[in-house]
């Protein structure tokens, strides 16, 4: 299996330009006898992962950093057997929707490689959906599981804040807005891989209790007539897209015909709260590269990494707590939704998967502030939940007039993975996906 898998990912890897390094060789040491014993799979260029290898952050600022130790999430990774074969790209510092870094290139999309793959997770999403692994490691401050699934039509499921480990060198990753996990192309994959590297590791700050049941057992379990509020209106207030809307009006429908309460309906959030509590995530970057790597050179960064550097030494103990009343309100707000509701289904983007260089990333004229709001008027829908800290999953449940992939955002109470895994698999049995391929595809 790994020889065929190393085979597949070179092809795809060539093609879509989505590796940054040459496969690893030997592959890091797994548990042959783990629950996914063999299976391969890639890691993300997003920051010291895997001990002993070389990472970038999509950065050409960042030189000769390797990971001293493992992230908590790769050991487990290991322990369930996964094979990590290779480093998928990202963007610099994961700072952005689209996988487009100028130290790599653009990432291209499998169903139209005019187009981008979506951000930060690009290059795991690109590798997967093109069939070259089952599924890939990625992780989500903003949206950037669910919109590189969405890109690219698979499953993105961003568990809730505290679900799966961030250290051992974060004790909140990005103020609580980061969330680890995966990328796959079922919903079974997702719920069997979350019953293998889910909990909290020794001292987490966001601690969950276990769930009620394993989540592969969840998927195969009928959870009841549920209360669903579906929206297509974006909190930003930019227009959806006419045929991203429809996929999601028509996943309304379905969940109705499937026998559950559907109502439309939203939380109600400030748009401006949204940019002020994601403005967190990215001075936590800002941060952490300051204190280490104090000395790299900002002229070879990109201009929206290096206003972030800036913005970040500028920011005042007063600017912090605005920021933090900010995700407060957005999270008090998607609390009080769910009292109400047991699911919301949203799109998960405004559009269809950009064309390159549609998000400019290294445009000189953007401050933090700006930059987040292009973002949102791109990706509207998925951040706030990052904020709230509930747990959200993109599903590939439409392809738009040109054949490109479309998805739906449901996001479920805080810590109802269980609930939020039943409801994907029912719409996963009414509106199937699995022998859809791209263009190009290598298994």
């Amino acid at each position: 299996m790994e020889a065929v898998a190393r085979r597949a990912l070179e092809a795809a890897g060539a093609e879509l330009n989505a590796l940054t390094l040459p496969l690893f060789d030997p592959a890091p040491a797994y548990r042959a006898d783990g629950p996914f014993g063999g299976v391969p799979f890639v890691v993300k260029d997003g920051g010291p992962f895997v001990r002993g290898v070389p990472f970038t952050l999509g950065s050409r600022a960042l030189r000769g950093a390797v990971a001293d130790a493992d992230h908590d999430l790769m050991a487990r990774f290991r322990e369930a057997g996964l094979v990590a074969l290779g480093q998928s790209t990202a963007p610099e510092f994961g700072l952005s929707f689209a996988t487009e870094p100028v130290r790599y290139g653009p990432t291209r999309n499998p169903w139209d490689p005019a187009r981008g793959v979506g951000g930060s997770s690009g290059g795991s999403a690109a590798l997967v959906a093109a069939g070259a692994v089952p599924l890939a490691h990625a992780n989500d401050a903003g949206g950037s599981i669910r919109i590189p699934a969405s890109c690219c039509g698979l499953v993105g499921l961003k568990p809730s804040r505290g679900r799966t480990p961030c250290g051992p060198l974060a004790g909140e990753a990005a103020f609580g807005l980061q969330v680890e996990f995966a990328v796959t192309r079922t919903v079974r994959d997702a719920a069997a891989l979350l019953d293998a590297v889910g909990g909290p590791s020794y001292g987490d700050k966001y601690p969950l209790p276990a769930p009620p049941v394993p989540y592969a057992r969840a998927v195969r379990t009928d959870p009841g007539r549920l209360r669903i509020a579906v929206t297509t209106a974006a909190w930003t207030g930019t227009p959806v897209d006419a045929q991203v809307a429809s996929v999601t009006v028509d996943a309304g429908k379905v969940l109705e015909w499937i026998g559950h309460h559907v109502t439309e309906d939203a939380p109600r959030l400030d748009a401006e709260d949204l940019v002020e509590a994601t403005a967190l995530g990215a001075f936590a970057s800002g941060g952490a590269l300051l204190r280490a790597a104090p000395r790299m050179d900002r002229s070879l960064l990109e201009a929206v990494s290096r206003a972030v550097l800036a913005e970040t030494e500028a920011c005042t103990a007063l600017g912090l707590m605005a920021a933090i009343d900010a995700q407060h309100r957005v999270t008090r707000a998607a609390g009080r939704f769910f009292a109400g509701y047991d699911l919301l289904v949203t799109s998960t983007l405004g559009a269809l998967p950009a064309p390159h260089g549609t998000l400019g990333h290294d445009d000189p004229r953007h401050t933090v502030r700006s930059w987040l709001r292009e973002l949102f008027a791109y990706g509207p829908f998925t951040a706030a939940f990052n904020v709230s800290g509930h747990p959200a999953v993109s599903l590939p449940l439409g392809q738009s007039r040109e054949g490109l992939p479309v998805g739906v955002q449901l996001v479920a109470a805080q810590g109802r993975e269980d609930l939020l895994l039943a409801v994907a698999a029912q719409l996963e049995q009414a509106v199937p996906w699995r022998d859809r391929r791209p263009p190009f595809a290598v298994g």
